[in-house]
């Protein structure tokens, strides 16, 4: 079992340098020659480093892997019927640019993507094509936006700050190593830390860390869903990790093998999707009982560094970090696999 211990921390700057690290687990690297990917392949040459589905529009959006500029690209799932002259799928695919590197995509108020990056919060208004900012102090990696227009953020020196709807830091958490991603529970954030390999809870309204729990040998990513349940990969310890908050208690934990790493929720099946670089893969596993049961395994393709569901229809999308596209998986498809 993972052990227990706990960790102080305040609105002041601790010292964090004698916190045991290790190097951040990354994904796996994938192998060529796999299985063929199941469902439709999207062309897009650019490595994907992050996809999301807007809550609001319904639009895919995929985030590039460059190191310099990032493309965000917008994608109508409406149109992934839309076949070109040669034959192959030819849906509408709209791009914007940053100014700056992108971490991760997180869901805004609705029509609104949330992009963390050096010292700003990067706010995309889907229809309008238009991108804003808030200026944050540090290295964002990981955002979260409340119901009440509040922003959490977490930076790559191990800071959780809270921002006001105007964008104002009206509370700062340290203690961390980094502050990797993010999940909000009710009256909880949990913050993953890749340097510790640890999930830590923070009680929304306290200036301080709670309870903290070790995530494996190397945890790399992590969601919260519907019922609660703070969902991490653990890719070096080849686990799937089942945690809640309040208290953070470590309620599952499953071989996945293959290094999973990309996480997605289908709320309307109740399954998790779980990709793993390893043998380019996708695999979901119903978590309603004491154990994960896989309910399903699709390959992919290659190094499938992330995946989301389209909530309405239920269909998968999972990326490629190497350029090899975008897969869309139906739900229906899905069904009949089962």
């Amino acid at each position: 079992m993972a052990a227990l211990i706990l960790l102080a921390g305040c609105g002041t700057s601790p010292d964090t340098d004698n916190l045991a690290t290790r190097d951040p687990a990354t994904a796996a690297p994938s192998p060529t020659g796999t299985a063929r990917p199941a469902g439709d392949v999207v062309a897009l040459a650019s490595p994907l480093r992050a996809l999301l589905t807007e809550a609001g529009t319904g639009q895919i959006a995929a985030l590039d892997t460059s190191e310099t500029n990032t493309t965000v690209f917008l994608i109508d799932p409406a149109t992934l019927t839309r076949t070109g002259p040669n034959g192959a799928l030819d849906p509408d695919v709209r791009t914007l640019s940053l100014p700056a590197h992108g971490a991760s995509l997180a869901q805004g108020k609705p029509g609104e993507l949330l992009i963390p990056a050096p010292n700003r919060i990067y706010r995309v208004d889907i229809a309008a094509r238009n991108v804003s900012d808030v200026a944050i102090d540090g290295d964002a990696r990981s955002v979260q936006r409340r119901d009440d227009g509040t922003l959490l953020v977490g930076t790559a020196d191990g800071k959780v700050r809270t921002l006001s709807p105007e964008g104002k830091v009206v509370k700062t958490v340290t203690g961390l190593a980094s502050a990797d991603a993010l999940a909000l529970t009710e009256g909880h954030v949990s913050v993953l830390d890749r340097r510790q390999t640890s999930v830590t809870e923070i009680e929304l309204g306290k200036d301080d860390l709670g309870l903290a729990l070790r995530a494996g040998d190397g945890a790399t990513n992590m969601i919260a869903d519907r019922f609660g349940r703070i969902i991490v990969t653990d890719s070096a310890g080849g686990e799937l990790l089942v945690f809640s908050a309040g208290p953070l208690v470590l309620r599952q934990r499953f071989p996945v093998n293959s290094s999973p790493y990309a996480l997605a929720y289908d709320q309307r099946s109740d399954t998790v999707w779980v990709t793993c670089t390893q043998s380019n893969e996708v695999v979901g596993f119903d978590l309603s009982t004491g154990i994960p049961t896989e309910v399903g395994r699709y390959p992919t393709v290659r190094q499938p560094n992330s995946v989301t569901i389209d909530q309405r229809t239920g269909d998968m999308f999972v990326g490629s970090a190497v350029g090899d596209g975008l897969q869309r998986i139906r739900a229906d498809d899905r069904k009949r696999g089962q």
